[in-house]
């Protein structure tokens, strides 16, 4: 095998994994009982069995992968990262009650509590194995700072792939949403903002580690022209386009109430169905929106835990699944998902989802990884980049340990990732970079960002009560 060298003459340097298990993901949903994945500069350059080829030029680190699975990164496709610091509130309310109950302190939130909020919630995930993952953030109180640039500073750190949705809303208490007043902006003014953020952030190359979306709430706290311009604005810009759609019985009432229409239909009118869209949740949907999501390319993201967390109910993932809509998994806000990891995620997919109409044939523990992994980069549309262990393919790839007692006797690697207890990481890369080591963050002091967190989620409850 060549070695690959740099514009200076310099030969890249590799890293080398072996004696594990793998499971691609790839079409064939490839596995080896005992393989190896050779990474060069911030690439996948091989995978397949048995022991990595010898002689590699430039070999900076081996790693005796005995006891373990390696899979693609992780990618989360929807979040809230401020809800860091609104953990454990709210605990027995509908989505409609838990909004109204938290927006008012949502809405004080400013860049030092939105830096700490993002470390908190992307740490916590990259922990547990994601290396891309996707924010909502829709709160934009006047006078509150760089909100954008704070929290992309802030995820740099951690040293994951972002695509921050750059939310917004327009439609307060006074025009018949849910927000508070103080908490919206104009829809000219989330328009402008929008359009800065895609402009002075968002990176389209291979590799990129930012990518932003347009991403207007939600149909009860945004109004119609803001849908539609901010759809405008978005494939004039070409990114992509994130909200949520059909979470709650409430929010399909809301919509025949307001626009005479379910929303699907809605979403449809507005330039809302594409597959540059992807949408959260997804719960309430008959099969002819299903189809509609089918044949326009639409991507869902599944969040199973804050679903129960909201009583909200259980999306029809199987049924989306066999229609060819594309799927991935998402923790959604730590204010509905305190726990905040989304490999847990990959477990309560498949235990919900069997709770619905298809039972034991849901979703089983593949199905359930490749949520969590490929769909999850189809979602966000960068399939050619990540989501499966590839030659060629961006060195975004996790090691888990599943050799401790909590894995011991069950014999199948997969299975015991995504039925057995949450595994630790030994090593996980972004682009063959570390940001994790034997079940650490690798790039930040874990102690001194929970206390920076802790302190910005008291400073926000004492804003917040008027203190």
């Amino acid at each position: 095998m060549a070695a690959s060298a740099s514009p200076d003459g310099a030969v890249t340097q590799r890293i080398v994994i072996e004696n594990c298990a793998l499971a691609t993901v790839d079409a064939q949903d490839t596995e080896y009982a005992t393989g190896h994945v050779v990474v060069a500069g911030n690439l996948i350059e091989s995978v397949g069995a048995g022991k990595a080829p010898e002689g590699l030029p430039g070999v900076v680190r081996r790693v005796d992968g005995t006891g373990h699975l390696v899979t693609p990164g992780l990618v989360n496709t929807h979040h809230h990262f401020y809800q860091w610091l609104t953990r454990g509130l709210a605990t027995d309310h509908n989505l409609f009650n838990w909004l109204v109950a938290l927006y008012p302190t949502w809405a004080r939130i400013d860049a030092p509590m939105l830096a700490a909020a993002t470390q908190g919630s992307l740490g916590m995930m990259v922990k547990g194995g994601v290396t891309t993952a996707a924010d909502h953030h829709y709160v934009f109180p006047r006078g509150s700072g760089d909100l954008v640039g704070a929290e992309l500073a802030a995820a740099a750190e951690i040293g994951a792939r972002i695509t921050l949705a750059r939310g917004s809303m327009d439609r307060s208490e006074k025009d018949g949403g849910l927000p508070p007043d103080f908490a919206v902006e104009t829809t000219e003014g989330a328009l402008l903002a929008t359009e800065e953020a895609i402009d002075k952030h968002h990176d389209a190359s291979f590799g990129s580690m930012v990518h932003i979306a347009a991403a207007p709430c939600s149909p009860f706290s945004v109004s119609t022209a803001l849908m539609r311009e901010g759809a405008a604005l978005a494939r004039r810009k070409g990114v992509r386009m994130h909200t949520h759609g059909s979470e709650t019985v409430e929010e399909e009432k809301f919509c025949h109430e307001l626009f005479g229409m379910g929303p699907t239909d809605y979403f449809e009118s507005t330039g809302w169905l594409g597959d540059d869209v992807w949408m959260a949740h997804c719960v309430h949907m008959n099969d002819s929106d299903i189809a509609a999501f089918a044949r326009t390319g639409t991507g869902v993201a599944h969040c199973p835990s804050s679903n129960a967390r909201l009583a909200a109910g259980i999306a029809r993932v199987p049924d989306m699944l066999a229609a060819g809509v594309p799927v991935g998994l998402g923790v959604d806000g730590t204010a509905s998902n305190e726990s905040g990891e989304l490999h847990t995620e990959l477990r309560n997919a498949l235990l919900i989802n069997r709770l619905g109409a298809h039972r034991e044939a849901a979703l089983n523990a593949r199905k359930a990884l490749r949520l969590g992994t490929y769909g999850g980069a189809q979602v966000l549309g960068r399939t050619a980049e990540i989501g499966s262990l590839e030659a060629g393919k961006l060195a975004d790839l996790v090691l888990w340990k599943l050799d401790g007692l909590g894995h011991s006797s069950i014999a199948d690697p997969v299975t015991a990732l995504v039925f057995g207890p949450p595994a630790p990481v030994t090593l996980s890369l972004v682009g063959g970079r570390p940001v994790v080591e034997d079940n650490h963050l690798s790039n930040v002091d874990e102690d001194a960002l929970a206390r920076t967190a802790r302190a910005e989620a008291q400073r926000l409850a004492r804003i917040a009560a008027g203190d």
